[in-house]
């Protein structure tokens, strides 16, 4: 069992930045894909990101390359998702996810959710 818990999310103007936070607890094997989700009102779920805990790789969605970055710090337990150079496409709950990697971008592949974040992109 893992238990995810997200913060970080809040309201932030066109090309600013903000940083989420999924703090890791239970049992964390290398068998996970950990990172997010995010969805829109209207839209369904879809992958952004994910961390291999098995060789530190790393997957982005098209639509977040060069402007996110998915990091772990192992001593606090904790995955991050630096998002620059927001715009209001980004706009949606995320949600910290452990998944297989196989389907790192579904979230029909995933095992445990966090309880989501707002993330708000507004002028």
């Amino acid at each position: 069992q893992l238990q995810l818990t997200d913060s970080g999310g809040g309201l932030v103007q066109p090309g600013g930045s903000l940083r989420l936070s999924c703090l890791v607890s239970g049992e964390t094997t290398d068998y996970y894909c950990l990172g997010w989700f995010r969805q829109a009102p209207g839209r369904e779920r879809e992958g952004v990101s994910c961390f291999d805990m098995d060789d530190w790789s790393t997957r982005y969605a098209d639509s977040v390359k060069g402007r996110f970055t998915i990091s772990r710090d192992v001593a606090k337990s904790t995955l991050y998702l630096q998002m620059n150079d927001l715009n209001p496409e980004d706009t949606a709950v995320y949600y910290c996810a452990a998944s297989t990697l196989a389907k790192w971008d579904d979230y029909t592949g995933v095992y445990f959710w966090g309880q989501g974040t707002q993330v708000t992109v507004s002028s």
